[in-house]
């Protein structure tokens, strides 16, 4: 018997790969992103003017847009060929719907 029933299938662990340069970046990246967050939280608890925090908090936005566009690229150029190209079409619907949650940014 079966450890699981047919119904369930069971994804295999997937990973990405990037480039050790890659990584580097993406985490020099999100260590600004976290410097600027807790800049932000800064500047609520000191009542600083509502304008000057929702302009950080767009250069913020910003920020993590870069890092979902340099993650994207890599997804595409790497994750979503490799996967086409063995004959996983269902990649082209999970890249649907991330594309639709970068969209509601």
């Amino acid at each position: 018997m079966d450890a699981f029933p047919e119904e369930i299938q069971v994804q295999p662990c997937r990973k990405s790969h990037h480039p050790e340069s890659v990584k580097t970046n993406l985490v020099h990246r999100l260590n600004r992103i976290e410097g600027q967050i807790r800049g932000i939280k800064g500047m609520v608890e000191k009542d600083v003017y509502c304008d000057d925090i929702i302009t950080q908090l767009s250069a913020t936005q910003s920020a993590l847009n870069s890092v979902a566009k340099v993650l994207l690229d890599g997804h595409l150029k790497g994750c979503v060929k490799d996967r086409l190209a063995e004959g996983d079409d269902e990649v082209l619907d999970e890249l649907l719907v991330t594309m639709a949650k970068l969209m509601k940014k």
